[in-house]
């Protein structure tokens, strides 16, 4: 994203390293053009097996985890500067309104402008006490969610589908809030499909509840 390539950019002096990681089950060819659009200077990861989902109870994407150089989350995982302004959008143009769009690149920015004030002062990292309360917590259903979604991937890949897609459909009921796992099951099934109207579906009936939830800054 050129907008994390900026904040590197200007960063990067002061020990600051942006490191983004690509899940995609089908492989590196899937994720490669993007990132070979981004043109960046910070490192970008391929994760075929969702691992880091795993690690850091990630649901979303974007999602960010601030660690510092001691390797201590400061941060747990939190919406990177998206918004759920993208809801009210006109589906058959995909456009927002003016003030939606003006909303939305200012919410991006108070994140960007988070993180520069993080690495110039230290702001808004949060002490440990803090930070491990905001962790999120793995319940026994997210963990088997996570297997079935592992097990469903590789019955997908020997060839059973029909069993694959049983499994994936079982790890979503069973962890709602990963729309990580729900988008990759549904771009195994059809490409495309997850930005189709069966995501429109699923987002509609969040009712109240977000789809990004906002940080707490």
């Amino acid at each position: 994203m050129p907008v994390w390539q900026a904040l590197f950019a200007e960063l990067k002096d002061k020990g600051f390293m942006v490191v983004a990681v690509a899940e995609e089950t089908r492989g590196a060819a899937h994720a490669r053009p993007w990132i070979e659009q981004a043109k960046s200077d910070y490192w970008q990861l391929i994760d075929t097996e969702h691992r880091l989902s795993d690690l850091y109870n990630l649901v979303n994407v974007p999602e960010a985890v601030w660690i510092d150089e001691q390797g201590t989350i400061v941060r747990p995982p939190e919406t990177a500067g998206s918004t759920d302004h993208f809801r009210r959008m006109d589906l058959k143009t995909r456009t927002m309104s003016p003030e939606d769009q003006a909303e939305r690149l200012a919410a991006r920015q108070a994140y960007l402008d988070a993180v520069r004030a993080w690495v110039n002062t230290g702001e808004y990292a949060l002490p440990a006490d803090s930070a491990r309360a905001r962790l999120p917590k793995v319940t026994p259903e997210i963990a088997e969610a996570r297997a079935r979604f592992r097990l469903g991937v590789w019955l997908r890949t020997h060839g059973r589908e029909a069993e694959g897609d049983l499994q994936m459909a079982e790890a979503s009921r069973l962890h709602p809030d990963s729309w990580s796992m729900w988008r990759q099951a549904a771009d195994l099934d059809e490409v495309g499909k997850a930005g189709g109207p069966a995501f429109w579906k699923r987002v509609q009936a969040l009712g109240e509840r977000p789809y990004y939830a906002p940080p707490k800054l």
